[in-house]
């Protein structure tokens, strides 16, 4: 591929994961859900200000530098061998990675 053919097929790669992303966003009904479901839910463990408890703190300064997909991974799949349990069940990828965004800028009230 010649470096002039490059540069369209990396804009089109990311404009293309910038158009999946805003599509991701969960109606405000669903969102109001998640919050509730990540305060209460997650907060069993994680802390009801997700500061931390069994699970780990779920703040943005915990979670700086972590790849989201492997957080959306954890969210979705669970982690074998601790009180992590999957969430596959109730949560869409795209709602877990809405989820992720939310607790990496803060998460809402």
């Amino acid at each position: 591929m010649s470096s002039s053919a490059i540069l369209p097929a990396l804009m089109a790669i990311l404009l293309g994961g910038f158009a999946v992303a805003a599509l991701a966003e969960p109606p405000a009904a669903r969102q109001k859900e998640l919050v509730h479901l990540v305060r209460q839910d997650c907060g069993s463990c994680h802390g009801l200000t997700l500061q931390g408890g069994l699970g780990p703190a779920l703040l943005p300064a915990t979670l700086a530098g972590k790849p989201v997909e492997g957080l959306v991974a954890t969210i979705i799949g669970g982690r074998t061998g601790t009180p992590m349990p999957p969430w596959h069940r109730f949560l869409t990828e795209d709602e877990a990675q809405w989820i992720v965004g939310k607790l990496m800028t803060g998460f809402p009230e």
